[in-house]
């Protein structure tokens, strides 16, 4: 059975991927990208969307701000964000 994202989750999600997409040199982006993610895990296994949250988990593994240098996962991440963007346009 397909999960069922509630739409505050899912422009949230959406509002993530944006700002990933400016965070890979800008470390205040990419921790703000990294604070969203670990609170959109929570709030998604608190609304029983275990699938997803799992997968936010598996981009939060990836992404470890640091000060000072360009983010060596930058493109590995962009390119799940991207996945996960597709697959939930199609829910």
């Amino acid at each position: 059975m397909a999960e069922t994202i509630p739409p505050d989750i899912k422009a949230d999600l959406e509002k993530a991927a944006l700002l990933h997409q400016r965070a890979s040199s800008d470390y205040e982006k990419c921790q703000q990208f990294n604070k969203l993610m670990s609170e959109l895990l929570t709030r998604l296994e608190d609304s029983g969307c275990y699938q997803t949250a799992d997968r936010v988990m598996g981009i939060l593994i990836d992404c470890n701000p640091k000060q000072g240098t360009q983010c060596d996962k930058a493109l590995r991440i962009g390119d799940k964000m991207k996945k996960f963007e597709r697959d939930n346009e199609s829910k």
